[in-house]
């Protein structure tokens, strides 16, 4: 089963999505506090069910949110970021070497996401 691993960083408090090997496969922004990043897991376990536009084809079809977008990065590596209903970016991937393995990341946090345990590392216990 993945994780979600929530932790405070110097501006605030973020999360990634682990898979069940451990491997990050999905990466947020930085959240003000600890009940903006528990919405925006939230809206990750909601939001992975969308479709997959890719944008490193030719005439791609343009898919309404939540969706996930593949896109080549400036060094030419795939990545794919996830959007909610309202198209803001609730996560980003690594870049990946090949189209397959970008797929693949985005079928992780698919199968991994909706049932992820939360796990909070260096923050205060909730209460």
């Amino acid at each position: 089963m993945g994780k979600f691993v929530m932790k405070a960083v110097k501006t605030g408090v973020k999360f990634v999505l682990k898979a069940t090997n451990g491997q990050v496969i999905l990466d947020s922004e930085v959240y003000s506090g600890e009940a903006a990043c528990l919405n925006g897991i939230d809206s990750v376990r909601r939001c992975c069910t969308g479709g997959i536009e890719d944008q490193t084809v030719e005439n791609f079809e343009e898919l309404t949110h939540p969706k996930f977008e593949v896109y080549l990065d400036k060094a030419g590596q795939y990545r794919f970021r996830l959007k909610a209903k309202n198209g803001q970016i609730i996560g980003v991937s690594e870049g990946y070497q090949t189209h397959d393995n970008c797929i693949n990341g985005i079928e992780s946090v698919k199968a991994n996401a909706p049932e992820a345990e939360l796990i909070r590392e260096d923050l205060e216990p909730a209460e």
